[in-house]
């Protein structure tokens, strides 16, 4: 049987990196008794996959984990008996079974919900002025008809409009729940919907840094909190949360 984990990341576990977040939940798979189905070969292991890495320092209350059980298990079952083995900074939100045909979470991933947060040791000595001239310039910078920002590989360096891949911003946060961003009562934050995926996939931290070049000030990455709220997938030109894709 296939199914989807919802799970939250916040905390000093937002310092962990991919590779051991997935040995951790392997761990808690076990410590749990989920009865987890394993590939086969000599060498044998949990059938999971996560949709989308986080970046080192971003919390989330969307993350996703697919896996594949051998029996049938109750929702909240499993829910409470995954948060009985977690540590502060990872919380079990949600389990949904899926259709046996269902593609998993990673190849689906189509756009991805961010808050940015400016925080407060950095208000004075690395940002502009007051929260209203914050947002009229952040409204100017996005009124542009190009955001183009240098894209670097190993190899090669050229310059790519991202415009087309912020989908939506606003200067409501968006936040139901207590999160990392929430510790700074400031009102410096913005709230984006852009796209993400395989193909492509763009990090509000290239946004910011865009908006610093625009209004001539250094960018500095630790002066803001970022924090992911979902991910979504394309289903009939409609952006529809991983959590109720092919949903049994």
């Amino acid at each position: 049987m296939k199914a989807r984990i919802k799970f939250a990341k916040y905390g000093v576990i937002r310092f962990i990196g991919h590779l051991d977040l997935m040995r951790y939940f392997q761990k808690a798979m076990r410590r749990a008794s989920i009865d987890i189905a394993y590939s086969e070969g000599y060498n044998p292991h949990q059938i999971m996959s996560f949709a989308s890495p986080l970046g080192l320092g971003v919390t989330s209350d969307g993350e996703y984990l697919d896996i594949s059980l051998n029996s049938d298990i109750d929702r909240d079952v499993i829910i409470n008996k995954l948060n009985e083995q977690m540590v502060d900074g990872v919380r079990i939100l949600d389990f949904v079974k899926l259709r046996d045909d269902a593609k998993k979470s990673m190849s689906k991933v189509a756009a991805a919900d961010y808050v940015v947060r400016i925080k407060d040791d950095y208000l004075e000595s690395n940002f502009i002025g007051k929260e209203d001239e914050f947002i009229t310039k952040f409204t100017q910078f996005m009124n542009e008809d190009k955001i183009v920002i240098l894209k670097k590989s190993k190899k090669t360096e050229s310059e790519v409009d991202i415009k087309p891949m912020i989908l939506e911003y606003s200067f409501d946060d968006k936040l139901d729940n207590d999160t990392v961003c929430t510790d700074f009562c400031n009102k410096y934050s913005v709230y984006f919907k852009v796209l993400a995926g395989s193909v492509t996939n763009l990090k509000p931290e290239l946004i910011m840094e865009a908006f610093c070049n625009y209004v001539g000030i250094e960018y500095n990455k630790y002066t803001y909190q970022v924090h992911r709220v979902d991910m979504y997938s394309m289903e009939d030109d409609n952006l529809i949360s991983l959590n109720d894709v092919d949903v049994l």
